[in-house]
């Protein structure tokens, strides 16, 4: 399948890179030339533009940063959907807002296009590794056309609703793992101040009532795990500003639907503080050092 693929970033990249090796030709684009030209030698056709990369795509995915990159490539002024072939299938895989995700999949649907909202989760590793979470929203027709697809990229496709459904979905689990990255730092910090040995602390934990994801694929203490942030600086990643500014999604999205999230918004401040002091481009997980003992 020919496809166009917006967005080669930290995600972006090697989902793209999953395509090409599944046999797909991909046309990429991103405002960065340095991974323009990592895509290139992995076997994609760079694009000087989106919408020189679309021209005879049969699919296209954008993976962009916040609601108002995904609005404006869709239907800004030369927006994709004046691009896009009219049969093509559009995906959107960034995080967005629900209600933006309906907005766009609207005015696409109003020009004859079929498109899915589906965020992904899995981190960096998932998208290197090809075993990404799918939550997808729009309807089912479309996931099925999409779905050998989002197979090269994911080994878990999750069919949530209707177009903005993914979106939602995406919020509650990005506001819950935000959470949980505060709260194992919180008890692996205790640890470390009892004496405690936290690759040790991390198995109990493991395979204790206070088990989860972060501890067991994305430790934030430097020494417990291996090819995670953690281990190489708190370099790559998911962004501490990517983490606010989901988190700040969760909080609109909770007062929109009058939903009480005490636990989200406490998450986002924290996150803001520890973005607020420089550390904005490192990876969600160095907020373990928010918590580091003041000497």
């Amino acid at each position: 399948m020919n496809i166009a693929f917006i967005g080669l970033g930290n995600m972006g990249l090697p989902m793209s890179a999953n395509l090409l090796r599944a046999g797909h030709a991909v046309s990429g684009y991103d405002p960065v030339a340095a991974r323009v030209a990592e895509f290139v030698a992995a076997g994609g056709k760079a694009a000087q533009s989106a919408a020189q990369a679309v021209q005879g795509a049969q699919l296209v995915i954008t993976m962009l940063p916040a609601s108002q990159h995904v609005r404006d490539i869709y239907l800004g002024d030369g927006g994709l959907l004046s691009q896009v072939d009219a049969q093509a299938l559009l995906i959107d895989c960034s995080t967005i807002a629900p209600q933006a995700a309906r907005e766009v999949a609207e005015a696409a649907s109003a020009k004859g296009f079929a498109m899915i909202d589906a965020p992904v989760s899995g981190g960096t590793g998932g998208a290197v590794a090809g075993t990404l979470t799918f939550m997808v929203g729009g309807a089912a027709e479309h996931l099925e056309r999409a779905r050998a697809v989002l197979s090269a990229m994911g080994s878990n496709i999750f069919h949530a609703g209707p177009s903005g459904a993914g979106q939602a979905a995406k919020v509650c689990n990005n506001m819950l793992a935000g959470i949980a990255m505060i709260a194992t730092s919180e008890a692996l910090r205790l640890g470390l101040a009892n004496g405690l040995d936290p690759k040790v602390l991390s198995s109990i934990i493991s395979k204790s009532s206070g088990g989860n994801w972060v501890v067991d694929k994305y430790n934030p203490c430097p020494g417990t795990m291996d090819n995670v942030p953690s281990a190489r600086g708190y370099t790559g990643g998911f962004a501490v500003d990517l983490m606010l500014k989901d988190l700040g999604l969760a909080v609109e999205n909770a007062l929109d639907m009058k939903a009480a999230v005490p636990l989200g918004a406490l998450a986002r401040n924290l996150y803001d503080l520890h973005s607020k002091s420089g550390n904005g481009s490192l990876d969600s997980s160095s907020i373990f050092n928010m918590f580091a003992p003041k000497s």
